[in-house]
């Protein structure tokens, strides 16, 4: 008897009026709120100051209203609603300030998520996945060698070592050069080192315990059947939000090849020395050995990043494999033993300059990270050729590429900037390196890379004047039609009011431009950093090698360095002065955690010390809640999505087996699931995953306004012709004063589409359509075994 009715589903009444056959009482019905960016409160959300948490944490929970905490059939007037709080995921405690170092990592790890969609040779997707995670692995070794750059050679290698500059930092005067048994060189770098295994340290913490909290959340709540109907949707994988087994692997070797950076640089200072008219022939024999295993060690992690990939098809619940939990302890005792032959005494050696490693490593780091980030490129290009002309999402395909490229970009900025900034703060009496300055400064790169910055914010500041001029224009051109869309009304025509709506709407289609702007910045980017390395071959910095220039010219390029170095160290400075802030301040978290809700939504596949992903915890959370409530109660459910919380819904929606899809409608609204996601994540929120969205749900419905510079139609059609999209919305919604409204309506553009009564109307109509056309549901699942 496993009859829709006693599914919970609801039976025809007996229409003869004998009252014999009564149907069932109507099933209960709810609607599931699940908010967007920058988060807001329960009470917020179902609009009551009387709230009650049903399930969930202090992390992410499940709220309704006091009076609403019973089940019961829907009423259009005041449905029962319940709210997805997730806000805390991205913006809870002060630790999560430290976040903002981790931004390059969380960019390259978006680009791992933007290859084309089509479903070509496999080789392709493994190729572009593995050069994607090569370009995040040297994102790693960039920030240890830029704390090594800092630490091993501005403080122990030349401050230390110049009589001048152990003046002015007379703290450094234990370790002065010639003082006592830490005035050695080989055990001051040693003492150095300390500064970048610190800062793995910090990094693996962070990892390891977001990683405990977000990777290792439950799967999904029930095993769904891999031919139920949306099997193109690569989100309908069972394993695709349960990646903790990838982030394990990927965590053992990113530590390891800091630990080996670490090693190198320590081994690049002894080796000059020990291998020199005055050094010791046993200590070069041993720094070979070292310098083999260092090498062999860097083998295993380059090989190791060709292996790693996601298994989605189920949830990766392997346990890490003995080798990658032993590789960063052998990385650590590897740097252990070329610690303990650093500090080795060698009473003959002095240091002066630069570290030896320190004008070379950076131009070869970055001549690598722009041939990754080409082939990044062409293996897109080839993927792009290969899919539907409506998949292709943006910029040919190459987009991922152009974001793993802003990624070094941003990750170059960060280490120069604090070098640049140590630099002066060691020796403010002179700019390093130039005559006068006690110590030589950083690495002449680096001073290249400054001076690249003014030019490329001035690229920056035309696009921002291009795109300004667009907007004006884009205003003229709308002015005369904003009161044709309000023909209903019967106030004249207001400039100002005509004025203001059509200027929104123009800066609301910036976002569409958003491709070309990354195109251009990007290139930008390319050309300037491979200009940096030709002119760092020289071994001067910008201001020495237009020394014989021209005047004008010449004080053009001091011009440049000296104000790229400010906006460099200026730009650490206000990070770390953000940072600092939101760590006290709540709100100013929030508001940092805007930045996470965007891109911390794609698990962790490339960087495993990118911020964590969110997604992991809160699709699990609304597909439990989703699945749990429909089994208990053969109810129908209605999900509404606003902006971000839109992208949660769909996710979640995938996740749940035929049956119990066949009881939920989705309500979308301010979302931008294709106009940004399909864009620029085309294989998985391309125009075909939204195609097999809506035909894997008996309804879905679409609100969208042309003032909204986030959400956009999903231009997805339905069976019969039916439209997904109700839009563009009205917004204001009247144009003039009138006996209802006698204020001026404001522009609400992203927010507040509740308060238009399209969305009332909207979800009344797909609570009436869900309750038609339900499948029985299956009985209960067996329990799963948590992990």
């Amino acid at each position: 008897m496993d009859t829709e009715g006693a599914a919970g589903g609801a039976t025809p009444t007996d229409e003869g009026g004998t009252g014999e056959a009564a149907g069932p009482p109507p099933e209960p019905a709810v609607e599931l709120l699940v908010h967007g960016v920058g988060g807001t409160t329960p009470a917020e959300m179902l609009e009551d100051t009387r709230v009650t948490r049903v399930t969930g944490d202090a992390t992410a929970s499940i709220h309704r209203r006091t009076d609403d905490l019973a089940d019961r059939p829907w009423n259009g007037a005041e449905p029962v609603r319940e709210a997805y709080w997730w806000c805390n995921l991205t913006s809870g405690n002060g630790a999560r300030a430290l976040w903002l170092l981790l931004l390059p990592f969380m960019i390259v790890n978006i680009a791992h998520w933007m290859r084309p969609a089509t479903r070509g040779p496999r080789w392709t997707h493994r190729v572009y996945d593995t050069l994607v995670r090569l370009t995040a692995l040297s994102l790693t070794v960039l920030l240890v060698a830029g704390a090594c750059a800092v630490s091993i050679d501005l403080v122990a290698w030349q401050c230390a070592g110049s009589a001048g500059c152990v003046e002015e930092a007379g703290w450094l005067e234990p370790l002065a050069q010639g003082r006592g048994w830490w005035g050695q060189p080989g055990r001051r770098l040693v003492l150095a080192a300390l500064v970048p295994v610190a800062l793995l340290v910090l990094l693996w913490w962070l990892s390891h315990r977001t990683w405990s909290a977000y990777e290792s959340a439950s799967p999904p709540v029930r095993p769904r059947p891999a031919a139920d109907g949306n099997g193109d949707a690569l989100l309908s994988l069972p394993g695709f939000w349960y990646g903790r087994g990838l982030v394990a692997r990927l965590r053992s070797s990113h530590t390891a090849a800091g630990l080996l950076t670490v090693a190198a640089a320590l081994l690049t200072a002894t080796g000059p020395q020990d291998r020199g008219s005055q050094g010791d022939g046993g200590a070069a024999a041993v720094g070979w050995a070292l310098t083999g295993l260092t090498l062999a060690g860097w083998v295993v992690v380059l090989v190791q990043q060709g292996r790693h990939g996601r298994t989605e098809e189920e949830p990766d619940q392997r346990p890490e494999p003995p080798f990658s939990r032993a590789l960063p302890w052998a990385a650590l005792a590897l740097l252990a033993l070329v610690a303990t032959h650093t500090a080795w005494s060698r009473p003959a050696w002095a240091t002066e300059g630069r570290h030896p490693a320190g004008g070379g490593v950076f131009p070869v780091l970055i001549v690598v990270q722009g041939a990754l980030v080409v082939g990044v490129a062409v293996t897109a290009l080839l993927l792009h050729r290969r899919a539907r002309s409506a998949d292709r999402g943006a910029l040919a395909g190459v987009g991922g590429a152009c974001v793993a490229l802003l990624a070094c970009g941003l990750g170059g900025v960060f280490t120069g900037g604090v070098a640049q900034r140590v630099a002066d703060w060691l020796d403010p009496s002179a700019q390093p390196g130039e005559e006068g300055a006690t110590i030589a400064g950083p690495p002449v790169v680096l001073s290249w890379e400054a001076s690249a910055i003014p030019v490329l914010l001035a690229v920056v500041l035309a696009l921002a004047v291009v795109a300004l001029l667009g907007i004006h224009g884009e205003r003229a051109r709308l002015v005369p039609t904003v009161r044709e869309r309000y023909p209903d009304e019967a106030c004249e025509a207001d400039g100002d009011r005509s004025g203001r709506i059509a200027a929104a709407v123009a800066r609301a289609r910036l976002t569409d431009s958003a491709p070309a702007l990354v195109a251009w910045i990007s290139g930008a980017c390319l050309v300037l950093g491979l200009a940096a390395v030709a002119g760092s071959l020289s071994g001067d910095t910008p201001s020495e090698a237009a020394a014989e220039a021209p005047a004008a010219l010449a004080a053009l390029v001091d011009a440049c360095q000296a104000l790229g170095s400010w906006l460099m160290g200026i730009g650490v400075v206000l990070l770390l002065a953000m940072g600092r802030r939101a760590y006290r301040d709540a709100g100013a978290r929030r508001t940092v955690g805007i930045l996470w809700d965007v891109g911390t939504f794609w698990p962790r596949a490339a960087h495993p010390f990118a911020p964590p992903c969110y997604a992991e915890r809160a699709v699990p959370d609304l597909s439990w809640r989703m699945g749990t409530w429909i089994d208990a109660t053969g109810g129908r459910l209605v999900i509404s999505g606003h902006s971000q919380g839109s992208v949660l819904a769909a996710a979640a929606v995938w996740q749940l087996d035929a049956a119990t899809r066949s009881r939920i409608a989705l309500l979308t609204h301010g979302s931008p699931l294709a106009r940004l996601y399909g864009r620029w994540f085309p294989a998985f929120f391309g125009p075909e995953a939204l195609h097999s969205l809506h035909g894997d749900l008996p309804c879905w419905r679409n609100l969208w306004r042309d003032t909204d510079p986030i959400g956009g139609p999903v231009a997805v059609t339905g069976r019969g012709g039916t439209a997904v999209d109700r839009g563009p919305l009205a917004d204001p919604l009247h144009y003039g004063r009138n006996l209802r409204r006698p204020l001026p309506e404001p522009i609400l553009g992203h927010g507040d589409y509740p308060d238009d009564p399209a969305f009332a109307e909207e979800r009344a109509e797909l609570f009436r359509r869900v309750t038609r056309g339900a499948v029985a549901l299956p009985g209960p699942p067996p329990p799963r075994e948590r992990s």
